[in-house]
């Protein structure tokens, strides 16, 4: 019996990895999963649109290769 129990929690420990999250981030319906993933992908962009913003990446670059008048003409 000791030995049938050890065989148990052998294959069930070996198969665990390989179920997943226990809770799914994402929901069953695929409709619900597409918009589900297309917000998930919004922020991740929003947060890429925030993260040049801290770093001054988003302003206009000055380095031209042409003139460009910057006053009011």
């Amino acid at each position: 019996m000791r030995r049938r129990i050890c065989w148990a929690l052998l294959v069930c420990s070996s198969c665990l990895p390989m179920v997943g999250c226990v809770l799914p981030i994402y929901s069953a319906n695929p409709s619900k999963r597409a918009e589900q993933l297309i917000y998930t992908s919004e922020n991740l962009r929003a947060l890429i649109q925030e993260w040049e913003r801290f770093w001054f990446l988003d302003q206009p670059n000055h380095m031209t290769p042409f003139r460009v008048h910057g006053g009011v003409i």
